[in-house]
């Protein structure tokens, strides 16, 4: 069997039960299950939701992007073996904790498969949630042009590349286009400022403005949860993008849960301990791949310049990447995944196929 054949890279094309169109993501697909099917399984798994909450089947997949766009390698590599499981194993490890420390619950109701949760529902609250420990990446090529403001938050003279910011910032971004914002342009991933989503905290899908203050605390208690266990294998919590969203318990009452993945390789920078000591960054994220990208193509500009975007995504339809960068991404991620749960990532030989005997024949979702 060839490593592309481990790969999943189709995850839109499940024979699952649902009545409207599958939602397909840059990694992950959304199966919105039937009414029937979502009462049925509410009661026969004791889900801790009210029986007339939506229920979803979220399916991972093994595509890689970077910059907005979906990478592939050589042989027909369509992906990076080992990555979904890797990603939904971290996030599984961390919403776990969150959930033990009292913090607050996930989307997730139940995982049938490496690649596959149950989620329930959730309305999001339009917000990427950014939290920084360190100055690295685009704020560090900002702050190095002499810009001080972040988010609404002024930065002192003086900070050095890669180096540990004086405390734990937030800068958030919207998350999709929000039109008529007084002061936020109407365009994807634009920073915001705390008082931006305070005098706006509705059109942010806030419930309260009180509960800007529990987003705020959730973010913060996340990222050092996570900060404090990859301390103890000696890996570095750089900055981190969270999602928040809310549902409804059993009672009906509404709850603001965490949602999307959380402390993972793609959404999160992750540094190991002993080489930053030495002077050395050595990226167990995502962030490896990037900078990758941005060392071989001859024109960083087009990854860097949402206004080339028609440029990047040729670029990274029409170049197929060596399989020795593949299998390196896949090397990180594993390892890394293997690091932080103290279990083996195992990769499937068909991924596609126990997806489907498994909604089968224990969820009854596939005829």
């Amino acid at each position: 069997m060839s490593v592309a054949d481990q790969i999943l890279a189709v995850n839109n094309d499940l024979p699952i039960r649902t009545d409207v169109a599958v939602h397909s993501g840059k990694v992950r697909s959304v199966y919105w299950l039937t009414e029937t099917d979502s009462r049925r399984l509410i009661q026969e798994k004791n889900y801790d939701v009210a029986l007339d909450t939506p229920l979803a089947i979220m399916v991972i997949s093994d595509r890689i992007s970077a910059f907005d766009c979906i990478w592939h390698g050589e042989g027909g590599m369509k992906g990076v073996p080992g990555k979904g499981a890797a990603l939904n194993a971290i996030s599984n490890h961390w919403f776990k904790l969150f959930k033990e420390q009292g913090l607050a619950d996930s989307h997730i109701l139940d995982i049938p498969h490496p690649f596959v949760w149950i989620v329930q529902k959730a309305k999001p609250v339009m917000i990427e949630a950014i939290c920084r420990q360190y100055i690295t990446g685009s704020m560090w090529r900002s702050y190095e042009k002499g810009e001080r403001e972040f988010c609404g938050i002024k930065l002192t003279d003086g900070l050095e590349k890669d180096s540990k910011l004086p405390h734990l910032l937030q800068t958030p971004s919207t998350k999709g286009i929000l039109r008529d914002i007084p002061g936020v342009p109407a365009a994807d991933d634009v920073n915001i400022t705390r008082q931006n989503i305070v005098d706006n905290f509705a059109a942010f899908n806030f419930k309260s403005i009180d509960d800007i203050a529990l987003y705020e605390k959730l973010l913060t208690e996340g990222f050092n949860v996570i900060s404090a266990a990859l301390a103890e294998i000696d890996q570095i919590f750089v900055d981190t993008k969270f999602e928040f969203g809310y549902v409804k318990d059993r009672n009906g009452d509404d709850k603001l849960i965490y949602m999307d993945e959380v402390g993972t390789p793609d959404s999160s920078r992750i540094w190991d301990g002993e080489q930053y000591r030495a002077g050395k960054i050595v990226e167990n994220s995502k962030e490896g791949f990037r900078q990758l990208l941005l060392k071989n193509f001859p024109d960083p500009d087009i990854l860097l310049n949402k206004d080339r975007m028609n440029e990047r995504e040729a670029l990274a339809r029409d170049n197929e990447l060596p399989a020795d960068v593949l299998l390196a991404v896949s090397k990180t991620y594993i390892a890394i995944a293997e690091k932080i749960t103290g279990k083996k990532i195992i990769l499937s030989e068909n991924p596609k196929q126990e997806i489907i005997d498994i909604l089968r024949s224990k969820y009854q979702l596939i005829d």
